[in-house]
């Protein structure tokens, strides 16, 4: 597969003459979602839900199709019937010819204070976990890891035992937007071989529209 990030947690995957798009948010390029075959949404948010991007992806391609949880599904499903799928936890489907293995219930907790909505992550090919808004650890072994390295939910610490945990061959950045250009200096050291250790994985950051093949 080849992997193309499109701006914060939107990536593109592409095999054998088909795309998927995962997460096209408010913070990924208006276009990110155009030429897809298929679309798959994490949650509700607007940095990982535009429900302009999908419709224009939906529009643009009469045979695309979503699968997403309930809470998307409904804000989209009347206008493309037969279109929308909506999926949870231990679900298993094909997407565009991507085997998709959904695992995660719920986001990681912002604060108490903030009702937690609900989170599905996204194993692809048996190779790719997309966890979303969650640090999900899946049950199962995933070469690729799709990072969320920054997030008003979580911190450094946890992003490394993180990686720990779901111990992939390499983890790659998303949920960084909000990062400046100097975040990379030190999220680079603290999650490469001069810092504490992720368990042997390698940190990949990859710039908008930079390829990577996983």
């Amino acid at each position: 597969m080849e992997l193309t990030k499109k701006g914060h947690s939107c990536v593109r995957l592409a095999k054998d003459g088909a795309v998927l798009v995962i997460d096209p948010g408010g913070y990924s390029e208006p276009d990110a979602a155009v030429g897809a075959d298929a679309l798959l949404v994490t949650h509700e948010h607007p940095d990982h839900f535009d429900e302009g991007r999908l419709r224009a992806a939906l529009d643009a391609n009469p045979a695309a199709q979503l699968w997403t949880l309930r809470s998307v599904a409904e804000q989209v499903s009347a206008a493309f019937p037969g279109r929308v799928h909506t999926v949870g936890e231990g679900d298993v489907v094909t997407a565009a010819g991507f085997e998709v293995e959904v695992h995660g219930q719920l986001h990681a907790v912002i604060h108490p204070d903030i009702p937690r909505v609900t989170n599905v992550g996204y194993v692809l090919d048996g190779a790719v976990f997309h966890p979303g808004d969650a640090l999900t650890v899946p049950d199962r072994e995933v070469e690729t890891l799709l990072l969320p390295v920054m997030a008003p939910w979580n911190k450094v610490a946890e992003v490394i035992d993180y990686v720990r945990a779901v111990a992939p061959r390499r983890a790659v950045d998303v949920h960084d937007a909000l990062l400046s250009d100097l975040a990379p200096q030190l999220y680079g050291r603290m999650l490469g071989p001069d810092g504490p250790g992720v368990g042997g994985a390698e940190h990949i950051r990859l710039e908008r529209s930079a390829t990577l093949t996983v």
